[in-house]
């Protein structure tokens, strides 16, 4: 699969981390060479739009209500084939 050029770290990334490693430093400049790293993939990050994020949810809402009707109607059956097999079968309705 290809990459897309966005995947890639920038030259500069790079280089300034390839100085950072060469240069010993302390616990705290470490930490805030961290922050700063993270600060700097944050903000390549694509937020979606409002109208997105809608449409997304929407997605979510509807596949979950889909796998709760499907679990529902296998409990539904599977009980009442377990009272069939072990009981009254006209015993199981809920």
């Amino acid at each position: 699969m290809a990459r897309k050029v966005i995947d890639e770290p920038s030259e500069d990334l790079v280089a300034n981390a390839k100085r950072d490693r060469a240069e010993r430093r302390g616990p705290f400049a470490r930490i805030a060479l961290f922050i700063r790293q993270v600060l700097t993939e944050l903000s390549k990050v694509v937020r979606p739009t409002r109208r997105e994020l809608l449409s997304y949810t929407g997605v979510v809402i509807v596949f979950v209500v889909i796998m709760m009707a499907i679990v529902y109607g296998l409990d539904f059956v599977f009980g009442w084939a377990v009272a069939w097999v072990f009981g009254d079968g006209a015993a199981f309705i809920p």
